[in-house]
């Protein structure tokens, strides 16, 4: 499972959209996205209720704890949610440490209420985490002892009887709308299942006119579920994280993978890093990053890449990109690089490898300067003529290349690879 943080805007469309159709529950929620190309002007006409109710406006950017950083306004008219908006779009603020400016924000009507709860629901390996409190809020952290849990073992579905321990302790002024509240929770969690969340959190959410009404929102969606999920999950996007900026190397390999039906993926995370990876699948690039961490490592790993079916000029881009961040900093200190994976069950390894190798021979000076020692491991389809071919491109470039099968031990390459670039 790979999580995926979405905007609020999204998550209140998705929770709209589904629940109605999933628990027969309707949500009045109404809501707009706002960035710099917004027309503030037209959207008045496109979203009449912003003229006609007070109104909520804060930033719509993937981090939390907006109303105790002063980025949420409330109860305000329509001039005053521009005025706001204006006063911090592209603006440059701090969160946690983390420095970025503001380019999205979302609008919404003002919802006045007395009370706060609290809902989230949380995917783990063996079923859900549902979590519960009449004691929502900015506050929810120093009150944590005031929620309630259950765990729902994924084979098991929500009965009357799971749910009653979140909410069998609310307040007796609150007794009469407890089926609404419980109803409601049934009713998220089908979505939360049918959408495939990861993580989904209301903090708060209120009751309008008796009703259940989510104020603040933030969900995760299981990214490797997009394929049977593109009609419900509709136009949406996958935001990067706060902070954090797209470098033109990755701009090109995104672009890359959005144009095939293979696997392309590639995350620079220290440009001087000394250890460089280029592995096929996400089993095998996770196993090979958690050694190097364990190694005590973490701050040499240049890169973060797994890929999976490329083909041959595919391979190449994706190797060049590499082999450009990799050798672009010499400091006469050994590097590594490691290449390869687990044993492929369809991907032709020699056609994979021809695309690295046509790589490695354009960047053979490069290499060199850099002093990069290479070690390949693989094991499927043609491994042994690929392992074959990069034995002996190592040797035609002067490049030490170590090669090894699907015999040899994944962390234990990692192992030999950190002794080299200490020794």
């Amino acid at each position: 499972m790979v999580r995926k943080k979405i905007r609020e805007y999204d998550s209140k469309r998705l929770l709209k959209e589904h629940l109605q159709k999933l628990a027969g529950i309707h949500l009045p929620i109404t809501s707009a996205q706002v960035t710099e190309s917004t027309d503030l002007t037209g959207m008045l006409d496109k979203e009449p209720w912003s003229s006609s109710t007070r109104l909520v406006v804060k930033p719509d950017m993937l981090f939390g704890k907006r109303g105790k950083s002063g980025l949420v306004a409330l109860n305000l008219d329509f001039a005053q949610v521009t005025d706001f908006i204006k006063q911090r779009l592209g603006v440059e603020v701090e969160i946690e440490g983390c420095k970025a400016p503001i380019t999205t924000f979302i609008v919404e009507p003002f919802v006045p209420h007395d009370q706060e709860f609290y809902l989230s629901m949380d995917s783990e390996r063996l079923g859900c985490t549902i979590n519960f409190s009449e004691c929502g809020g900015i506050e929810i952290e120093e009150n944590w002892n005031k929620v309630k849990s259950i765990f729902l073992p994924t084979e098991k579905p929500m009965t009357v009887e799971s749910i009653s321990p979140l909410i069998a302790t609310l307040p007796l002024e609150l007794s009469q709308i407890r089926g609404k509240i419980g109803d409601f929770i049934k009713g998220v969690l089908a979505v939360f299942q049918d959408l495939d969340f990861s993580f989904m959190e209301m903090n708060p959410f209120a009751l309008d006119n008796g009703e259940p009404y989510p104020l603040d929102m933030r969900g995760e969606l299981d990214e490797n579920a997009a394929f049977k999920n593109e009609d419900k999950w509709g136009d949406l996007q996958f935001p990067m994280p706060f902070g954090r900026v797209l470098r033109p190397e990755e701009i090109f390999i995104h672009a890359l993978n959005e144009k095939t039906s293979a696997s392309l993926k590639f995350t620079l995370l220290n440009p001087k890093g000394r250890i460089w990876n280029m592995v096929a699948g996400g089993g095998a690039s996770l196993i090979y990053t958690d050694a190097i961490g364990d190694l005590g490592y973490a701050t040499e790993l240049g890169n973060y890449t797994e890929y999976g079916g490329p083909s041959e000029e595919e391979m190449f881009h994706l190797a060049r990109t590499i082999l450009d961040c990799a050798t672009a900093n010499p400091d006469g200190r050994k590097r590594a690089l490691l290449i390869g994976g687990n044993i492929a069950n369809l991907t032709d390894v020699g056609a994979t490898f021809d695309g690295i190798i046509t790589a490695l021979r354009e960047k053979k000076s490069e290499l060199k300067a850099a002093k990069m020692h290479i070690y390949v491991r693989r094991g499927g389809p043609n491994y042994q003529t690929g392992l074959a071919k990069m034995r002996a491109v190592g040797e035609e470039l002067g490049v030490p290349v170590e090669v090894y099968g699907p015999e040899a031990i994944m962390t234990g390459i990692c192992n030999r690879a950190m002794e080299c670039i200490e020794s």
